[in-house]
């Protein structure tokens, strides 16, 4: 698409009507322009389109998914000649084309924009990369590649992890996965806590020697000393949310319904429709109705039952916000009573400071120089922008003035710099402060600093400093929540803690739909959706629901399959 000789000059091989989207910023984003008229969205020109092979053109090939495409490469039906001229080419197509199918990904159709990805799948694109380039003395560091993949997407990953090393590589992984730390040679696990209470090293060794040290919180796991506690199952009230006929993207006019007052898991294969049922259905039907929400709404027939709510609550991984002023203190609304507290102490009132004037987003106390950001960006022309600390403020973000205004002996930058857990100690007296700060402890975010910027958190951070937020409110119950793979980036002990949380939201009449990977929600769940039985157009049917016994009883069910050997080792 990036040959000017081939592409539609039309559209500049973007497959988008430049006229809709606008002036072209030569990205490949996606957006809601209409497709080019000229070439239909395939971003070629005619007499590029015209060339077939096996009956399609490179447009239509690029458009299969990974798991097709390599199905019909391997189907051409070449005569003698075409083989000799293509046989190398072909030969690497179908190479790397079964790399990404071994990493996961065989559900992304070849076309998909690359900035649609997910970060867990651009990772796994890169590493399929590697494994096709056949280096050998060479050390790769992984960071979670096991998020968002199912256990059946998961063995495939660590199974070329362990071709790597058999080529003569070094591995490193930073992962919470029980199966990935079982299948490693060495094992470090850091702690004991996290933040200020990290950075030793508690034990390492092979994992039967981490299992056998009683001084390592993750061996006490691994040796089935401290397990995910198992809840008290609910019935629910009788009553359900039904999604009838649901048909966006792979789902196969599938008809789901989800128990009201209940903890409800999502399963399946990595692209087995589950964003799709969850986040663009139901979430966006119920924004809708509840809230007139204008974001587009899947394709389905009915919704019934969401009379029974009054609220709805998506909390998925997007950004807290983009730049260094959004916060966990200014998304949680913690920013406002700490505010008011430094407004009321007696220095503030004689130089007659109101509560704005400890905002890093008001001119009158903030610091000029980075306006607020506590960092200067540096622009280097045609490489990335470089964010350096501000020289002035020295990265509190306030002037001189304003830190001048001290309690207990510390301004309101040296409060926002503390962690949770630190913040709770100075601030525990403070009700309005503390609830908040409970609830981001409550989350495992105790080692969070209450001023670090928005755009430096996992995407698992952010959604748990959105739960925060709303376990810090009052609940009258009659809210649905929708969570979108909540144990991201969570250790054992901090999926325990998560688990108690969601519970007792539904203890006070609410109701959750969680979509999940992890076999300890999965089995806590009090009803499961398991959607598959592959990814892309092999998926998106209803595989098996019911209570995860239920769940593990199928055998057509992937998720099922790994199920009934947790369910049988309790």
């Amino acid at each position: 698409m990036r040959d000017r000789a081939s592409r539609d000059p039309a559209c500049a091989g973007l497959g988008v009507d430049l006229k809709e989207r606008g002036q072209s910023r030569g990205s490949e984003e996606k957006n809601d322009a209409r497709p080019c008229q000229e070439c239909g969205g395939a971003r070629l020109k005619k007499e590029s389109l015209a060339v077939k092979l096996g009956g399609k053109s490179i447009a239509e090939v690029a458009s299969l998914p990974v798991n097709q495409a390599l199905a019909y490469f391997a189907s051409l039906d070449l005569d003698e000649r075409r083989k000799r001229i293509g046989q190398r080419a072909l030969g690497e197509i179908t190479d790397r084309l079964g790399f990404l199918l071994q990493v996961g990904l065989g559900y992304l159709s070849l076309d998909r924009p690359s900035l649609s990805l997910s970060g867990g799948e651009a990772q796994r694109g890169r590493l399929a990369t590697q494994i096709g380039s056949s280096l050998t003395g060479v050390l790769y560091i992984l960071d979670e590649p096991s998020i968002g993949l199912h256990q059946i997407d998961n063995a495939r990953l660590l199974s070329l992890l362990r071709q790597l090393c058999d080529r003569g590589n070094s591995v490193i992984v930073v992962e919470h996965d029980p199966e990935a730390i079982l299948a490693a040679d060495h094992v470090i696990d850091m702690g004991p806590g996290a933040g200020d209470e990290g950075g030793e090293i508690v034990s390492q060794g092979t994992p039967q020697e981490l299992a056998r040290d009683g001084h390592s919180l993750t061996g006490q796991y691994l040796s089935g000393r401290l397990e995910v506690a198992m809840p008290l199952r609910r019935k629910g009230s009788d009553h359900f949310l039904v999604i009838k006929g649901a048909r966006q993207h792979n789902l196969k006019n599938v008809t789901v319904e989800i128990p009201v007052g209940t903890l409800t898991c999502v399963t399946g294969v990595s692209g087995a429709g589950k964003s799709s049922l969850v986040m663009d259905i139901l979430y966006n039907a119920m924004a809708a109705r509840l809230y007139r929400a204008k974001a587009k709404v899947g394709a389905f027939d009915e919704l019934s039952g969401s009379e029974m709510f009054d609220r709805v609550v998506g909390i998925d991984q997007a950004p807290i916000g983009r730049t260094p002023r959004s916060t966990p203190a200014t998304y949680t609304g913690l920013f406002d009573p700490i505010r008011e507290l430094f407004a009321q102490l007696p220095e503030a009132r004689v130089r007659g400071f109101k509560a704005d004037r400890f905002s890093f987003n008001a001119r009158a106390g903030r610091c000029d120089a980075c306006s607020g950001d506590g960092v200067i960006r540096v622009d280097m022309n045609f490489l990335p922008e470089v964010t350096v600390t501000c020289d002035v403020c020295k990265g509190s973000r306030y002037n001189r003035e304003t830190l001048a205004v001290r309690y207990k002996g510390l301004s309101i930058a040296d409060v926002l710099a503390m962690t949770v857990n630190q913040a709770l100690q100075l601030l525990n007296t403070i009700p309005a402060v503390y609830e908040k700060l409970r609830t981001l402890r409550e989350v495992g975010l105790d080692y969070l600093r209450l001023d670090q910027a928005a755009s430096t958190l996992s995407g698992g951070e952010a959604q748990r400093v959105k739960l925060a937020r709303e376990l810090a409110r009052r609940s009258a119950g009659r809210s649905l929540y929708i969570l979108d793979e909540p144990t991201t980036g969570l250790h054992f002990d901090d999926v325990r803690k998560l688990l108690e949380l969601l519970h007792r939201l539904i203890d006070e009449g609410n109701s959750m739909v969680v979509i999940e990977h992890n076999l300890d929600v999965i089995r806590s769940a009090d009803y499961v959706v398991d959607l598959g039985p592959g990814g892309g157009v092999d998926g998106g049917q209803v595989v098996a629901k019911g209570t995860p016994e239920d769940i593990a009883a199928v055998d057509r069910s992937a998720t099922g399959q790994y199920l009934r050997k947790l369910l049988k080792q309790l």
